[in-house]
């Protein structure tokens, strides 16, 4: 997924851009609002992050032209003006949601993931599972992980985690990552939650040869034995 950081505050940006990137994404940055139309055409983003109180131009205005233009890509809107009338100021002219400052990544994260889905853009880790990694592969209708054509007795859990996994296979995933897939509808779950659940997992692929590897402070992986 591609997102547009339209932020003239540098280090408001340079964090954001890095908390995105750790989770995948590919971030395109720009910090005027004279420039940001161009920026919008030249990148076709999936998602824009819009700051209100830009140089040069300011979002609203923005925003306003974006539309008239006829790009349609999802915007959130990212401002320090938190009074109701700036948020219906800001969504009728064209924003899909809203997020006063100062905010917090996770949410930030999360709503971007949700304008997303919303229209249609392709997460990070939601391409299909190789067609086999080490044996393991996935039926694409009913989700169940099988290991050389045999079904493997897996948890809905476990289950979910090793698609997860296999959805990229040999790249990590955070634990919190992994909370939001496993454990999709549980807002107060911790990211502690997830080790349970691997722990089942790992013993349950061990036969298989395939591994599931803990990376210390990053999270977890899959790695194939040898063929």
């Amino acid at each position: 997924m591609k997102l547009l950081l339209i932020e003239d505050n540098i280090a408001l940006q340079s964090a954001m851009q890095r908390s995105f990137e750790r989770r995948g994404m590919q971030v395109v940055a720009c910090a005027d609002g004279a420039r940001a139309l161009d920026r919008w055409r030249a990148t076709v983003p999936d998602v824009v992050l819009l700051d209100l109180n830009l140089p040069g131009v300011d979002g609203l205005t923005v925003l306003a032209q974006a539309r008239a233009d006829g790009l349609r890509t999802p915007v959130l809107v990212l401002t320090a003006r938190g009074t109701v009338g700036d948020r219906v100021l800001g969504l009728n002219t064209g924003a899909d949601d809203y997020l006063p400052k100062p905010f917090d990544l996770d949410e930030l994260e999360a709503r971007v993931r949700a304008l997303a889905r919303r229209h249609g853009a392709t997460m990070p880790d939601s391409a299909g599972p190789p067609a086999a990694f080490g044996g393991l592969s996935i039926d694409a209708h009913s989700g169940a992980v099988y290991h050389q054509g045999r079904p493997l007795d897996l948890s809905p859990r476990e289950a979910a985690l090793a698609r997860a996994l296999l959805s990229r296979a040999g790249q990590a995933f955070t634990k919190e990552r992994l909370c939001e897939l496993v454990f999709p509808d549980e807002r107060d779950i911790q990211p502690a939650a997830i080790e349970v659940v691997a722990y089942r997992l790992r013993k349950k692929l061990a036969p298989t040869g395939v591994q599931l590897v803990t990376l210390r402070g990053l999270g977890y992986l899959l790695q194939a034995g040898p063929a």
